[in-house]
């Protein structure tokens, strides 16, 4: 099965095209089509992962199920039958990696949660003893449990490109103090319920991010969720700190660029079939785990 890298639904008009993601306007509400693009270093790469778009929306779909106890999310439905009838068309394109959502107004804030010490948060650590301004108990390794999980927001810069780390009064002047405290707060409980039932299936949920909107019903979620393009998972059986763990993300398109010496610069370069394959095989994995199932594709 060839790689999804690109969609045109004719008969739609283009909202917008990120890393991953086409979204159409469908009257009043958007389509999501989660394509294979994969981007590494802030960078689209010049081939998919085959069916990686089918993960990402399937295992979205299933945390949506799952977390709707805590919020509301963006989904109307992903079932095709009840899509307007000019995406007819394009059934076998859109069948498992698409979504009709409600469209709703994006807080401009990535919401992350962090319950271990890695990434990021662990080379801010290593320089200043802290986290994004939170203060940690010194000695910590890499990879450590935090005493508990701490909410460290982002903002997208300008270019789109990164995830900007921004201090929580920082996320106060730009939404306000109430709607600020509620989304940390949401993003904790969230952190909480599908930590513990990832433990329960041999994974850990290292960290997260997550995105939230405001529609008629009040903030509901939105995007993708608890996907390992969003999240780092760790196999529990394997975990050992006092260093980088192995991860079902993109460990293998990271460790590939890494040892070709990729300058990091556009064009992205292409992916040989072994990672391609190899790096398929990490997210059906985290799929299976996560959910019970096999996902066919």
């Amino acid at each position: 099965m060839p790689a999804l890298t690109e969609t045109e639904l004719a008969p739609l008009t283009l909202y917008a095209r990120g890393k991953v993601r086409d979204i159409y306007t469908v009257g009043e509400q958007l389509l999501l089509v989660a394509t294979d693009r994969i981007s590494a270093f802030d960078h689209v790469l010049a081939n998919g992962i085959p069916g990686k778009g089918k993960v990402l929306t399937q295992l979205s779909l299933f945390w949506f199920k799952f977390l709707q106890d805590i919020v509301p999310n963006h989904l109307i439905t992903a079932d095709l039958n009840q899509y307007p009838k000019e995406l007819a068309a394009y059934r076998d394109e859109l069948e498992g990696r698409s979504m009709l959502v409600k469209r709703a107004q994006m807080f401009p804030v990535e919401c992350v949660v962090r319950g271990y010490l890695s990434g990021s948060g662990w080379k801010d650590y290593k320089a200043t003893g802290a986290v994004c301004g939170i203060q940690l108990p010194s000695g910590l390794l890499e990879s450590d449990r935090l005493p508990e999980p701490i909410f460290t927001p982002a903002s997208k810069s300008l270019d789109g490109e990164h995830d900007l780390n921004i201090s929580f009064d920082d996320m106060v002047a730009r939404v306000g103090a109430h709607t600020a405290e509620r989304l940390r707060d949401l993003t904790l409980a969230i952190y909480s319920k599908a930590s513990a039932y990832a433990e329960q299936r041999g994974l850990i949920l290292a960290d997260t991010k997550f995105e939230f909107g405001h529609a008629a019903e009040g903030i509901i979620l939105a995007d993708e969720v608890l996907t390992p393009d969003s999240s780092r998972f760790w196999p529990r059986d394997l975990y050992a700190p006092g260093g980088p763990q192995p991860s079902f993300d993109k460990q293998f398109v990271r460790d590939y660029l890494e040892s070709i010496q990729w300058n990091k610069q556009a064009p992205a370069p292409a992916l040989p079939p072994d990672v391609v394959a190899r790096t398929q095989e990490k997210y059906l994995e985290a799929f299976r785990l996560l959910t019970g199932t096999s996902l066919s594709l």
